[in-house]
This record gives structure tokens, C-alpha cells and sequence, in this order.
């Protein structure tokens, strides 16, 4: 039945008494989102995209982040061996003291001119090269998520108990997460740090340094973007392990302490949206730079999947993206940053370029999933569509969007869209087909 004739006879069911005025509303919605063969499209050009497993035509690595956000897809067209295969490198790269690299690559394709010293290299793996953007603190939660959601989707609980140089998995991942606990933790906030970045990035703002990596004029922050994605992995572990697991800490008491302290530090109830950062030692801005005016749309996104906000917050939190979004003519709700940070204060990137303002679907496709997870439904539906049109329109997915111009930016065939439009398509379908 096509969704108008449908409408019709659903409204004739109202009037009778038979069906709630919601329920009516719901119908419709369904039938409108599995009539839509623009999903269709997009689900077939993603699964045709996700056959490789490298970020992006710029970037010959498999980076951990990225993967994270099109493993679902992937398995889908793999085999579960070769997905299986592809996380255990990671930890074939774990340092001694935990930490997880951003990603590897075989040696005959590294680009070592522009800094050989940053490779990294492993007797474990010893054909490939990896790199790590130390400013960063979510390659080991990334990593962990990963790791569940392959454990979920295949069954196979038996990668935990699989040895790398003497230790688990599971050991493996225990000490990823001690490492954040060590290197990267504040006792004053009982919250993880890291660099001073932009919401989810990995560039810091000091002209005249490494951008990506730790230095003497680093500023070390707390941020929500990295502590959700934490408490997401420490949850992901939690729901794997094994029954009777002996662990080195008690997690679940530190998932729950994690949790308060971000709504205690950077949750702010009176603006509906979280505090940009927290200094421990020193702001990088000027004094009269008014940072906590600033939305960031991907900490935002992570924090709601990691189920730190009520509905009644998620919706304040839309309502500001939406009306930012508004702002720009080609924004969607994946704008990193609003409005962008001005050039005086982030010398390293200019204002509408990458992550100082540049439009990602790579986060607005998980805010949309974080809407449908909350039942916003025809929100979701709404604000997916901008990032639909924008595939179509370009025959293709890139890593960001221009948000004056529209134009797509950065890398080309980059998997983390098509991985998170994926699995946005797969949300909404799934509650159309419960609600027709």
C-alpha cells in the first residue's frame, strides 16, 4: 500500500477509535521511511565501499577510530576471520604500557618521508608500520568498542581468549584501559585527559607545533568526547567478559563514578549542553575568548549513545545543533564545532576548514543513531536527510563538508561515513518495520 493510500486508511482508523493518534502518526512515519529507496542506495553503495578496509582514498592505513564506526558493515561482507584478523594487529602493536596505536599499514606502502621517526614497529607484525597521534585519548576505547561489536554481531567469544605474546585478549584489554587509568587520568575530577583539541579531533591549536603530537607546549584538557567514549568501553568490556572473569580493577564502580563526574564537571544544566573543555594547566586561548559559548556536536553525539543524558536533554541538544546547522547554508547537525573557533585562537586551523567548523557525517550519522536509540525518530529521519542528498548529489562519501560551499572536502571512499549513514539506515528501518 503506497504511504498516501496508507495515511488514508490509517486516518479512517483514528476517526473510528480504533487506533491512537500516535500510533496513526507512527504508521505513516514507517511507511514513509521503507518506501524511501534513497536508504536502498546508500546501504548498496556502502557495503560496496566497505570491501576494503583502509579510512579513505587518502589514507592507506586501517585506523582504529574508523574502523570502530564501520565494523557492523563490514562483517557483513567478510568473513568473521578476516575481521577477527584485522583487530588482533592492534594488539600485536599494544606497548608494554597498554596504549593502543591509531593505526598500521604494510611497510612498502608507508609514506616514511615526512617523518620516519613516528613509525612504529612490532617483531609481532613485523610487515607492517603503524603511528599513533598522541594527542588523542580514544584509540583504546575505539578498539574496545570494536572488539564488542565483533563479539556481538559473530558470537565468537573466543577472540578474548586468544593469546598475543602471552596475554589474553581480555588481559590485553584490561591493560588498555589501565593505561588510560595511569597516564591519562585526573584525580581532582575523576575524569580521563588528554591534548586541547577541537570536540572529537586530533590537532591541537599552538601555531609552530606537531599539531598531532604531545609536546612541551601541549595543554592538557578534559573534554566529554573522550570520557564517553570510556564509559562506552568500559561498559563494552563489561558485557563481554566472560562469567567469573577476575579483573585487576572493579569497573563497573569506575563506570559509575565516571559517569557522575561528567555530569558533575561538564554537563551544564542551566545552557543543555556540555563545557567545551577543563584546564589543568592553563587555557591555550586568550582570557577574553569565551569558549563555553561553543557547541560541539560529536562529544554531544558519543555522550548520548553512551547514555549519559535524559531524553528530555537529548531533545535541548538537537534543538541547539538544528538551530546552529540553520546558521551555515549547508550545514547539517555533523558541523563540528559552532561557530567555528576564530584563526587568532586556533593559528592551526583555520575557521570552515576540517574540524574547526567543516561538516562531518562521520559524527552526525552517530547523533542520528543516538536519536533513534531514544525513540526521536522523526527528528532522526528529518536531519538524516541533508546528509543523504549531499552522497547522492556527489556520487560518493568524503570525509567532510564545506559548510558555506557545500563542497566535499578531504579524503574520498571514506568508510567512516558510509559506515555510520549504515548504520543509521539500519536504525530507522528497523523501528519502521516494528511500527507498520
Amino acid at each position: 500500500m503506497k504511504p498516501i493510500k496508507l495515511y488514508s486508511f490509517l486516518l479512517a482508523l483514528l476517526l473510528s477509535g480504533a487506533l491512537s493518534a500516535q500510533t496513526v502518526k507512527n504508521k505513516a512515519l514507517a511507511a514513509k521511511i521503507l518506501a524511501d529507496s534513497r536508504l536502498d542506495t546508500i546501504e548498496n553503495r556502502s557495503l560496496r565501499l566497505l570491501s576494503g578496509f583502509a579510512a579513505g582514498t587518502s589514507y592507506g592505513e586501517i585506523w582504529i577510530r574508523d574502523l570502530n564506526t564501520f565494523i557492523i558493515g563490514s562483517l557483513r561482507i567478510h568473513p568473521k576471520e578476516k575481521v577477527r584478523d584485522i583487530l588482533l594487529y592492534f594488539f600485536k602493536f599494544q606497548d608494554k604500557d597498554g596504549n593502543i596505536v591509531d593505526g598500521y599499514i604494510p611497510q612498502k606502502k608507508a609514506d616514511k618521508s615526512y617523518d620516519p621517526e613516528r613509525f612504529i614497529y612490532s617483531d609481532l607484525a613485523p610487515d607492517f608500520a603503524a603511528h599513533k597521534n598522541t594527542v588523542e585519548t580514544d584509540q583504546e576505547t575505539s578498539l574496545i568498542q570494536a572488539i564488542r561489536k565483533y563479539v556481538d554481531i559473530t558470537g565468537d567469544h573466543s577472540i578474548l581468549a586468544e593469546k598475543i605474546a602471552g596475554k589474553t585478549v581480555n588481559e590485553r584489554i584490561e591493560m588498555a584501559m589501565n593505561f588510560l587509568m595511569k597516564e591519562r587520568w585526573s584525580a581532582k575530577y575523576g575524569l580521563i585527559t588528554g591534548a586541547t583539541t577541537m570536540d572529537w579531533g586530533d590537532v591541537q591549536p599552538e601555531a609552530g607545533s606537531n599539531g598531532v603530537l604531545l609536546n612541551k607546549n601541549t595543554k592538557w584538557a578534559i573534554d566529554v568526547y573522550d570520557n564517553a567514549m570510556f564509559y562506552m568501553a568500559i561498559n563494552d568490556f563489561l558485557a563481554i567478559q566472560p562469567k567469573g572473569l577476575k579483573t585487576g580493577q572493579d569497573w563497573r564502580k569506575i563506570a559509575a563514578s565516571l559517569k557522575k563526574n561528567i555530569r558533575l564537571h561538564l554537563w551544564m544544566p542551566s545552557k543543555g549542553k556540555y563545557l567545551p573543555h577543563i584546564y589543568l594547566n592553563g587555557s591555550p586561548f586568550s582570557k577574553d575568548f569565551k569558549e563555553e559559548e561553543l557547541l560541539y556536536s560529536g562529544g554531544s553525539a558519543c555522550a548520548i549513545l553512551a547514555g549519559l543524558n535524559t531524553p528530555a536533554e537529548i531533545a535541548v541538544i538537537n534543538k541547539q545543533l538544528v538551530n546552529a546547522a540553520s546558521k551555515e547554508k549547508h550545514a547539517t547537525i555533523g558541523m563540528t564545532v559552532f561557530p567555528p573557533y576564530p584563526l587568532k585562537e586556533f593559528p592551526n586551523m583555520a575557521p570552515y576548514v576540517y574540524q574547526n567548523g567543516g561538516d562531518w557525517t562521520w559524527f552526525g550519522g552517530r547523533f542520528i543513531q543516538g536519536l533513534c536509540k531514544y525513540n526521536f525518530i522523526q527528528e532522526a529521519y528529518t536531519e538524516l536527510d541533508p546528509m543523504l542528498e549531499r552522497v547522492l548529489k556527489y556520487k560518493g562519501f568524503y570525509e567532510w563538508y564545506e559548510v558555506r560551499t557545500g563542497e566535499p572536502k578531504g579524503s574520498g571512499d571514506f568508510r567512516g561515513e558510509a559506515g555510520v549513514l549504515l548504520d543509521a539506515i539500519t536504525d530507522l528501518r528497523k523501528w519502521a518495520k516494528a511500527n507498520q
